[in-house]
């Protein structure tokens, strides 16, 4: 039985499923601000843009920034798909995001409870409330199904 995910991730995972239609790795981010209130939402397009760092969550941050007209997203939360890379990870602290929710780990690039665990280090200016599992089948079976179509 799978668990009932909230309204927030399962728009982060409608961002996910956008990007596999275009042939992104299935990564969704959405930024909510303290009133719940989404400010921004994207799917991973480094392939579209030719971009290495167009992950779904620099995209989200680049738009949450904008659209508060501020480099700092104080009191907003990130919702994510997969655990972010050390890059994301560096950008969700310079941001200082309040909280982020993700739903599965990465063993292998991830960097938050895997790898080098960014916000754990003594050099790390901005550690958030971190929230993992949440919808980890759901994306571990995307990410399971993405990559075995490409096989």
């Amino acid at each position: 039985m799978r668990e009932k995910l909230p309204e927030l991730m399962l728009l982060a995972f409608a961002e996910a499923k956008a990007a596999a239609e275009r042939g992104e790795v299935p990564v969704g981010a959405v930024i909510v601000d303290a009133s719940g209130h989404v400010i921004a939402a994207a799917g991973n397009r480094t392939l579209e843009l030719k971009d290495p760092t167009a992950h779904a969550e620099m995209l989200a941050i680049r738009v949450a920034a904008q659209t508060l007209s501020s480099e700092r997203l104080i009191d907003c939360d990130l919702y994510v798909t997969l655990e972010p890379c050390a890059m994301c990870a560096a950008a969700i602290s310079f941001a200082r995001l309040r909280r982020i929710y993700f739903a599965t780990g990465d063993e292998k690039m991830g960097a938050v409870e895997h790898g080098p665990r960014f916000f754990n280090q003594a050099t790390c200016h901005h550690a958030p409330d971190v929230y993992s599992g949440i919808g980890e089948s759901q994306g571990q079976e995307l990410l399971r199904s993405f990559f075995q179509s490409r096989r």
